[in-house]
């Protein structure tokens, strides 16, 4: 009975005329919080699946986002943290106009690899610091014609990632171009 339902409740998500596929792909510009780095540019992209009414929509999503920060040490090299990212965002969309709408929801990231830049030492242990980080996401978006977007939105750390058992928080300040399907 459990599997008929969850059957029929997908069959409905999926056959919903407001249901929209989507990819998105752009530039971030990620850093840690409190802490005296410069930020770190990247990039994201991924896909998304809209549905809900016109005024009020849900967006779970799967992308894959860097993150990260550079800097010097006290010695004056040059660092470069590079955080690679599965992101697994649920965002609420809610529309003020029909080509404008705002949004904000969770999302749980999971540590994909790492890359770290000391002068002429490199690392890529993930024993640094945690596996997964949850954070708020919120934005606004602008709907183009022919199915396109773009949008704006921030990535606010909640939980320490306890980078080398100092308690920082990702930042990330994203824009990107959408297409729906």
């Amino acid at each position: 009975m459990k599997k008929v339902l969850l059957i029929m409740f997908v069959v409905g998500l999926v056959g919903s005329a407001q249901a929209q596929f989507g990819i998105r792909a752009g530039f971030s510009s990620s850093n840690f919080s409190d802490t005296n780095f410069e930020p770190r540019s990247g990039f994201h992209a991924g896909i998304y699946y809209r549905f809900g009414e016109n005024f009020l929509k849900v967006e779970p999503g799967l992308f894959f986002s860097q993150k990260g920060y550079t800097g010097t040490d006290d010695q004056g090299r040059s660092i470069d943290e590079q955080l690679n990212y599965v992101e697994i965002p649920v965002l609420f969309r809610m529309s003020l106009i029909p080509a404008v709408n705002v949004f904000l929801g969770p999302q749980i990231s999971f540590l994909a690899s790492r890359n770290y830049q000391l002068g002429d030492v490199t690392s890529t242990s993930l024993e640094v610091l945690t596996a997964y980080d949850l954070s708020g996401v919120a934005g606004a978006q602008v709907v183009l014609p022919l199915n396109f977007n773009v949008q704006a939105s921030y990535d606010f750390g909640l939980r320490s990632l306890n980078y080398f058992n100092t308690a920082v928080k990702n930042q990330v300040f994203k824009v990107s171009l959408g297409y729906s399907f």
